[in-house]
């Protein structure tokens, strides 16, 4: 991305695109984000496609963030750059994204969160995704993208990005995460939105949901294009799990409904449910981690009595993915990766 320093700020040099004149929309929530907002604006500025309109949703800050977003507006609202200010009161992101989906007017909506960054050319590549796809004669509905996550330490990592068994890993890697889709508005809107109930993982909800509509998906090729704060202080996501206990099982279980009464063949619901279940076990390894094994030992065993059942006592089970469950969950309570690739295979 492109920069030129001026004074204590940062103004970005705007390219105009070539591409089609489609209308995008970018919609974020802020909540109490007045120090590190204004950074995601000036990447969401810095897009060289128009015309975009930026829809910023003030979830009722008492920080001085709707301050620094009606500042943003007044400066760089424009007929192809649209800057629209509104407000949720219901404190939970979901809700925001909701607001602004009422006022969303472009073709293809893109959620984004407030402390992370876009490449310059995110949302021209979003565009010639969708345009390559219309020559081709198709008319696509979600587009999954390649991303980087941030470390607290600094530490760079990509994240999963797979262009098959996008279910699984939907469900193992959150691949539909806020930032890592576009999605066409009127493909959306057929779907119930964003549960505004949610405080925790209602992106990993709805990108289940969406799969569960049969989108039509396009893989966005080539480098990673948004940056993603991961698990840092300044984070949405939050630094550990064993505070808001109960909540992500809700989630899970929310997930383990949908899954349930979709209408996917009963094979893949069998192994989409095992999957879920292996992440109750993620789960209860992560508070382990944590050092609470209080609350890890009772999930541990909900999640691998579920699988067992599952499997109907099946040989299988008993000599295979029975024991390697088992060593799944002791390997991530360790800290050691790979275990989902390893869940894939297994389940």
């Amino acid at each position: 991305m492109h920069f030129i320093k001026k004074s204590s700020t940062f103004t970005p040099i705007i390219r105009v695109s070539s591409l089609p004149m489609m209308e995008v929309t970018i919609i974020i929530p802020v909540y109490n984000r007045a120090a590190v907002v204004p950074t995601t604006l000036q990447t969401v500025l810095a897009q060289t496609h128009r015309p975009l309109q930026v829809v910023l949703v003030d979830n009722d800050s008492t920080d001085g963030s709707r301050q620094v977003l009606e500042d943003f507006r007044q400066e760089h609202d424009s007929e192809d750059f649209r800057v629209i200010v509104t407000s949720a009161s219901h404190h939970t992101a979901g809700a925001a994204r909701n607001r602004g989906m009422k006022f969303a007017t472009g073709e293809w909506v893109l959620f984004f969160d407030s402390d992370d960054l876009m490449e310059e050319g995110l949302v021209d590549s979003y565009v010639e995704t969708i345009e390559k796809a219309k020559e081709r004669g198709v008319t696509l509905d979600l587009i999954s993208a390649r991303s980087t996550l941030i470390f607290p330490d600094g530490r760079q990592r990509q994240a999963p990005f797979h262009k098959r068994d996008l279910f699984a890993n939907h469900i193992l890697h959150g691949q539909l995460a806020t930032q890592r889709y576009a999605v066409r508005r009127e493909f959306f809107n057929k779907t119930d939105g964003w549960n505004i109930n949610l405080p925790g993982w209602n992106d990993w909800e709805l990108g289940l949901r969406l799969l569960l509509a049969s989108p039509r998906v396009a893989y966005m090729g080539g480098k990673s294009r948004v940056i993603i704060n991961h698990n840092g202080a300044d984070s949405i996501t939050g630094t550990e799990f064993h505070s808001r206990r109960g909540q992500w099982e809700h989630v899970i279980d929310i997930m383990k409904c949908e899954v349930q009464c979709s209408r996917l063949k009963q094979e893949h619901k069998t192994r989409f449910l095992r999957l879920l279940e292996y992440r109750r076990l993620v789960l209860a390894a992560q508070y382990e981690r944590e050092g609470h094994p209080e609350s890890a030992k009772p999930l541990c065993k909900e999640a691998y009595q579920k699988l067992q059942a599952s499997y109907r006592g099946s040989r299988r089970w008993r000599w295979l993915v029975g024991p390697v469950t088992r060593r799944l969950f002791a390997r991530i309570a360790a800290g050691k990766r790979g275990s989902a690739r390893i869940a894939r295979l297994l389940y």
